[in-house]
């Protein structure tokens, strides 16, 4: 199984540099890869930060993404699923939503006003 960073996933996506583009393309479409969480995470955040595309955007992009039958994440992907319909609905982070999310299976502590919120909805 191959493991893909943020860098790769970003090329596929935004298809930005032609060349590493289609050898992304030919192995996210054609191997099976797992994706650890932290990598999806960084991928929020260039594609927010640098690139200022919008949260349902993201949302929608990687909800595809992670959904083709050959990738495989690191926790389950209903619970990336969950993270990322919280990231489009919430005013948080990413990481914050898949606290929030992880919130339904395990006690979450934090000081954090926003996300104490999302675990209370």
């Amino acid at each position: 199984m191959l493991v893909l960073d943020a860098n790769y996933i970003l090329r596929y996506l935004l298809n930005d540099n032609k060349k590493m583009a289609k050898l992304a393309k030919d192995i996210i479409l054609k191997k099976h890869c797992l994706i650890l969480n932290e990598v999806i995470a960084e991928v929020v955040y260039v594609l927010s930060g640098v690139y200022k595309a919008p949260k349902d955007v993201i949302a929608a992009t990687l909800t595809d993404l992670i959904m083709l039958e050959n990738f495989t994440l690191y926790e389950s992907k209903t619970l990336m699923f969950k993270a990322l319909i919280i990231y489009q609905s919430k005013n948080l982070d990413f990481v914050d939503c898949y606290l929030c999310a992880l919130g339904e299976k395990h006690q979450i502590k934090t000081f954090d006003k926003k996300l104490l919120k999302c675990l209370g909805d």
